[in-house]
């Protein structure tokens, strides 16, 4: 009997007013929700890390570490907070994290090619955003102009990536939402 009590939650989410709420309910709830959406992005994850490996890519802890900490920057910036703070607001773990940079620097390093920034890039979007450097920050204002036109660039060339790994794998879904 105290192996059953100590596996409820195995079954069991919660109870009200002694009334169970069972698992499988939770989950079936969170399928209708956004099953489809879930279910997607882990294909594609595995599209991309499948490809990566095919042309040898592999991401190094360090290049992780490294995307951490300027992310870290970026939070303590924009908003006053820690990493981990932020990542507790927003219920993710900082394994999440991490393996969402790893799928963005396989992205980055398999569409390189394609999301290089040239200085006519530059040009452009400085004229188009009608943009003014201050004297003194051109490196800073450079940096992030150029980060900007890659990931714009990276933007817009995953879909048509994505969609290219979809057509040329077999992929099976066993489940409808």
């Amino acid at each position: 009997m105290a192996a059953l009590f100590a596996l409820k939650g195995l079954f069991i989410a919660a109870t009200v007013n002694g009334s169970p709420i069972s698992r499988l309910s939770v989950i079936q709830e969170l399928e209708r929700g956004s099953g489809k959406a879930v279910l997607e992005s882990l294909v594609v994850k595995r599209l991309i890390d499948n490809e990566a490996d095919k042309k040898g890519i592999e991401i190094s802890d360090d290049e992780v570490n490294a995307e951490l900490v300027k992310v870290e920057i970026q939070i303590k910036a924009a908003q006053g907070r820690t990493l981990d703070e932020a990542l507790a607001s927003q219920g993710m773990l900082l394994e999440t994290l991490k393996k969402q940079i790893v799928i963005q620097k396989e992205l980055e390093a398999l569409l390189a090619d394609k999301i290089q920034v040239t200085d006519a890039d530059k040009e452009k979007f400085i004229a188009d955003n009608k943009i003014e450097i201050p004297k003194g920050e051109e490196v800073s204002y450079n940096d992030q102009i150029t980060q900007e036109i890659k990931q714009q660039k990276l933007n817009a060339e995953s879909k048509t990536f994505v969609d290219s790994l979809k057509a040329a794998n077999t992929i099976r879904y066993f489940v409808n939402y």
